[in-house]
């Protein structure tokens, strides 16, 4: 028994990818802690120059701009163009005391809580 095969044409391989990476989605993690969330999300080869992070409340909204290549690619997988992510949190944030951080490619931001959303502990007296 004989197999034949098409050679993949590259200009085929080129057209069905080029749509495959339209618009970026910026993925992102959440924990909360008792007095703050902690977000940290990849943003490979960007600088704290490039991103943009505003907070209203309990939203938060972080944009950027990946750099677009020109020219041909075989395969394209890595970000490019700009992303938007909103974001609505479980409770207001402090804008006023917010940190964000980029190490390695990692964005961390410390999204402390209003004081009214913190958790308090009652004492109970006993008489």
């Amino acid at each position: 028994m004989s197999y034949y095969t098409r050679p993949y044409n590259h200009r085929m391989m080129r057209g069905r990818l080029a749509g495959q990476n339209e618009a970026y989605t910026l993925r992102v993690d959440v924990r909360e802690e008792d007095d703050n969330f902690v977000l940290t999300t990849a943003v490979p080869g960007l600088s704290a120059d490039d991103l943009n992070i505003q907070i209203l409340e309990n939203v938060i909204r972080i944009e950027g701009e990946y750099q677009t290549s020109d020219g041909e690619h075989l395969l394209r997988e890595l970000p490019e163009g700009k992303f938007i992510r909103t974001l609505r949190l479980p409770s207001e944030v402090d804008p006023d005391k917010v940190e964000a951080k980029i190490k390695n490619g990692i964005l961390s931001l410390s999204l402390p809580k209003v004081e009214s959303a913190r958790p308090k502990q009652i004492k109970v007296l006993a008489k």
